[in-house]
């Protein structure tokens, strides 16, 4: 049976970080150096996709290179959020996904949109594979 995609998502710039991103762009209007900067983030915005299944979640890292790190939820002992105020205001957030075979975080991504619907999709399915 193939999993089935619950969630996937790229973390966002202008949401995440509002004033970096303005200032970017205050900068490319200027001395053009905040294309530069602006276009780095975007590649590594790009090359960063948080994937939840209905058997696991993925974080996927690169564009030429690429790192792929899977937690299955039967194996997901802790989820958590952390939000800033700006990031409370733009409703984008950090998420953290522990497993039991580690010591600490196994994934971690920021400003992923709408951290804590992706905790209720993961712990929904926590407790459908127990």
């Amino acid at each position: 049976m193939a999993e089935t995609t619950l969630y996937k998502s790229h973390p966002a710039m202008f949401r995440n970080h509002p004033v970096g991103f303005i200032l970017s762009l205050i900068l490319v209007l200027a001395f053009g150096l905040g294309l530069i900067i602006l276009l780095i983030w975007w590649i590594q915005i790009k090359g960063t996709t948080l994937v939840v299944t209905d058997e696991r979640v993925s974080l996927r890292r690169g564009i030429l290179s690429r790192h792929t790190n899977d937690v299955y939820h039967t194996d997901i002992r802790n989820v958590q959020i952390s939000q800033g105020f700006l990031q409370r205001l733009f409703d984008v957030g950090s998420i953290g996904v522990a497993s039991s075979g580690h010591a600490g975080i196994e994934i971690a991504v920021n400003g992923l949109p709408d951290p804590l619907q992706i905790k209720e999709i993961i712990d929904q399915y926590r407790k459908q594979n127990r």
